[in-house]
């Protein structure tokens, strides 16, 4: 997730014809192919979820890190725009079905006391990553000479090297993604699997799944990508105009909701039939599910229609690359996350969950409109802006881990958690393809356009209220 921001706008003028590709072409090809990115993280996080929950989160989490990133690395090898697109698509898969499955396995196994302390620790440890490929750029930029060298020296042929090093060297970067894929090794060898999960595995509770169910998740993923292709530079194109893009939203939206909801369902069925489920907890399941998806929404919304383009936008403000504008802004950017995301966790844990988010989403919209209405220049100022965005828009990712296992039972944890946490990508992904029309409805304007997204807020301010405060409750069974 940290890479693309970073190497999206020289990765695109590179495949879109290099230095003829227009602003508004990049600009519309950058929010698709992170829209798709997101529709692959909703439908990964139910996919791997059913996985988790009926195979193990151990297995599940493995299978999940290498899909993400294998196809990450891919990306480093493609020859157009919708090529990144596509296995960007395949990669989020796994990313949103290790979000799942990981928050499962450490809230499972993990003491209730420090429950608000761990998920503040998986908020900031994602974000140490952003910092880490922030980083990762920084060093290989400021050495292409070296690393030049070195290719050359173990006997690479001189175009592979200047293929590799191109363009900001995104192909090296993406490459770099692939990394990851050795700590699965790590995860099947010395991670244990959850006790929790293998009691209602043992009690046959995990065996109301069946594969055929997953047919929804594939219809409901069809119906979101319908959704992209609609709003992306190749829908219109092809004349599918704002109505018609409208429209269609409405609808793929209600296919995609029914067809990744279709596997929990069927599982409620069949575990009422077997008498392990009452009717009105699969009821109650299937609600938390939307109201998890709800809050989920907002806050995944405000990220990736405005600070996820952070990186993109301080090109603008300084396009010279010796000064590494947008690594730094990434950098700071996640060091604010880092503590945004564990002081998230642990107000949610004193304070509660309900009053926790509602002040969260006020504070994102303080720290948004500081960085996009109170800067112009490439300046101390506008990084230590970028700190406070960051914490205070990334906050959430240290609160959700904490509140939304609360909400569900060990037997479907991981798919309804993944369900809440990642279907919220969806409408992130068809509201976030709205920046680069806002942006031409403000003369081009990021900052405007940013301002205007980050509004959702205000509608994470009323949601919360309906769900429940779980403060002090132990997990469900």
């Amino acid at each position: 997730m940290g890479l693309f921001p970073l190497i999206g706008q020289p990765a695109l003028k590179d495949l879109l014809s290099g230095s003829a590709a227009s602003d508004g072409d990049v600009n519309k090809w950058f929010g698709a192919i992170i829209a798709v990115f997101l529709v692959g993280a909703a439908s990964g996080g139910v996919l791997f979820g059913w996985l988790g929950d009926k195979m193990g989160r151990v297995r599940a989490m493995s299978l999940s890190i290498l899909t993400y990133a294998i196809f990450t690395g891919a990306c480093g090898f493609a020859t157009e725009a919708w090529h990144v697109a596509a296995l960007r698509f395949v990669a989020s898969l796994g990313m949103g079905g290790e979000w799942s499955l990981g928050v499962a396995l450490v809230n499972e196994v993990w003491t209730a006391k420090s429950r608000a302390v761990t998920a503040g620790l998986i908020g900031a440890a994602a974000n140490v990553g952003y910092l880490l490929a922030s980083l990762v750029s920084m060093v290989v930029l400021g050495h292409l000479a070296s690393i030049h060298g070195t290719f050359a020296a173990v006997g690479l042929p001189e175009t592979a090297v200047a293929h590799l090093l191109s363009s900001s060297a995104w192909r090296l970067l993406m490459i770099s993604g692939a990394l990851p894929a050795l700590l699965t090794f790590g995860v099947l060898f010395f991670v244990p699997e959850s006790e929790k999960w293998k009691a209602e595995h043992a009690r046959g509770a995990t065996a109301h799944w069946a594969r055929w169910d997953l047919s929804g998740v594939v219809i409901g993923s069809v119906a979101a990508l319908v959704i992209i292709w609609a709003w992306s530079p190749d829908g219109a194109a092809r004349g599918v105009n704002a109505a018609a893009a409208i429209l269609i939203t409405i609808l793929g939206l209600a296919v995609a909701l029914l067809g990744y909801l279709y596997p929990v369902r069927k599982y409620l069925v069949r575990a009422q039939a077997a008498g392990t489920l009452s009717p009105d907890q699969g009821a109650a399941i299937i609600r938390f599910m939307l109201f998890g998806a709800a809050l989920a929404a907002v806050a995944l919304l405000g990220t990736w229609g405005s600070t996820q383009w952070a990186s993109k936008w301080v090109i603008v403000l300084e396009p010279d690359p010796t000064k590494y504008a947008k690594e730094w802004t990434l950098f700071w950017l996640s060091v604010g996350a880092i503590v945004g995301t564990m002081l998230a966790a642990l107000a949610a844990g004193h304070f509660g969950r309900r009053i926790t988010y509602a002040v969260l989403c006020v504070t994102s919209i303080g720290g948004s409109l500081l960085l996009y209405q109170c800067n112009t220049t490439y300046s101390g100022f506008f990084l230590f802006s970028t700190f406070v965005a960051g914490a205070a828009t990334a906050s959430f990712y240290g609160f959700f881990p904490l509140y939304l296992p609360e909400l569900f039972p060990t037997a479907v944890r991981a798919t309804g958690q993944g369900f809440a946490y990642n279907f919220g990508r969806i409408a992130a992904a068809v509201g976030g393809l709205q920046t680069a029309n806002l942006m031409k409805i403000f003369n081009n304007s990021f900052p405007k356009a940013a301002s205007c997204m980050v509004g959702i807020y205000l509608v994470g301010l009323v949601i919360v209220w309906f769900g429940p405060e779980t403060k002090g409750r132990p997990l469900p069974e």
